[in-house]
């Protein structure tokens, strides 16, 4: 499956920071990552510091995937609206979901800033009306966030105008968020504990062809012939999971990004608040460490990759269009500008932990917006689950559910 295509920002910046080899033997581990962009990444990190042997393997060199497409917007927000969820899964169930998304920032944080990450840097997040139709949910979902303990303010319109300089009908201002490099995030994780030819190893541009489970382990074998046999394998390969599971979970879309070029002074908006609404499909807007600015959205319900493809420059010119709109004074100019395979599941939330068909699997898919958060809360319950201990946040991204 072609993830992406374009000029991602992040791949442009950084180039490739590290190098890995391809698999060139056999090996017997104790655990197996298939995939190592950002979700793979955080996997093996939780696992290493947990003393936990294990080697990881993607088919592409790496982060070439989905992570270097990421427009890396850290909201403990997710796709479906908390008052929404709550109605669909229960009312404490859904609040869990987002407070375990919001203490996953504060988690990569820590971790970024423990090794020297380019680079993190907490935000605030602005989620304004589209439409004056869309203020009564607006508002009632104010309402849910703040029930729930989060840090939030209503703003009205002439609020959004005097402290952001654009018209919204209204607005959430969230003080959780942050925003940060992916593409790098990952390249600094996989640096962790990590020496050639020693434990924990790592190999990209080796395609796995084959896997059989059966009850005391899985064997993978590449293309190249050579096998990896483990106890345990955790499926990290995102989007393209649809090779593995037999049934619909997820709704692959297709969705554009553009960067500007970089600008002598920064004068973007107020506090450089992560901003998206309440859209559908949603537009949202970050600024980058090198005084850029990011728009992305304008998705579309399809991921045939040659259609895709093909509308990165008109989806760059309406993009272009719609943050000038909003606003006019920041003269945007796009310089980069890409398309990736994006997915939403029914309620919004990832699916995480164990697939009965295939035994002594793992998943860590973080579907949705949110796939960063996501894949830092599957590390965490995977790690669980490999040392034999009960995760009580399990049951809320189970494939049962």
């Amino acid at each position: 499956m072609t993830l992406k295509a374009g000029y991602p920002f992040w791949l442009i910046k950084d180039g490739l920071p590290f190098t890995f080899p391809k698999l060139d033997r056999n090996i017997n581990t104790e655990v197996v990552i298939i995939g190592a962009g950002i979700s793979g990444a955080l996997v093996r990190y939780h696992l290493v510091n947990a003393g936990i042997d294990c080697v990881t393997i993607d088919a592409r060199t790496i982060g070439l995937g989905s992570t270097c497409a990421s427009t890396a917007l850290l909201q403990y927000e997710i796709d479906v609206p908390l008052y929404e969820l709550s109605n669909m899964i229960g009312k404490e169930k859904a609040e869990r979901a987002y407070t375990l998304c919001s203490e996953a920032i504060d988690k990569l944080g820590d971790i970024a800033k423990k090794h020297d990450a380019e680079y993190f840097e907490s935000k605030k997040s602005l989620y304004y009306a589209a439409y004056k139709k869309d203020v009564p949910k607006l508002k009632k979902e104010f309402e849910a966030r703040k029930a729930a303990g989060f840090k939030v303010r209503y703003l009205e319109e002439r609020e959004i105008m005097k402290e952001f300089g654009f018209s919204s009908p209204g607005a959430i201002l969230s003080d959780q968020g942050a925003e940060t490099n992916a593409y790098m995030l990952t390249h600094k994780l996989l640096q962790h504990k990590y020496k050639k030819e020693k434990a924990n190893e790592i190999f990209d541009r080796s395609p796995v062809t084959n896997i059989k489970h059966n009850p005391k382990g899985v064997v993978l074998t590449t293309e190249t012939g050579y096998t990896l046999k483990a106890k345990k394998l955790i499926y990290a390969t995102g989007y393209e999971v649809v090779n593995f599971i037999d049934k619909k979970i997820v709704n692959l879309m297709s969705t554009y990004a553009v960067v500007s070029e970089q600008y002598n002074v920064r004068k973007f908006w107020k506090d450089d608040v992560l901003i998206w609404n309440t859209a559908n499909p949603y537009l949202y807007m970050r600024t980058t460490a090198d005084n850029r600015v990011l728009i992305g959205g304008r998705d579309e319900d399809f991921n045939d990759p040659v259609i895709r493809d093909k509308l990165i420059d008109k989806k760059t010119k309406e993009l272009t269009k719609d943050i000038n709109k909003t606003f006019p004074l920041l003269d945007f100019k796009p310089e980069f500008s890409w398309t990736g395979t994006f997915g939403s599941t029914k309620d919004g939330l990832p699916y995480i932990g164990p697939y009965e068909k295939l035994p002594n699997s793992y998943f860590a898919l973080g579907f949705g917006g949110n796939g960063i958060t996501f894949s830092l809360i599957a590390a965490e319950i995977i790690t669980d689950l490999i040392l034999g201990k009960e995760n009580k946040d399990l049951h809320l991204f189970s494939f049962d559910r």
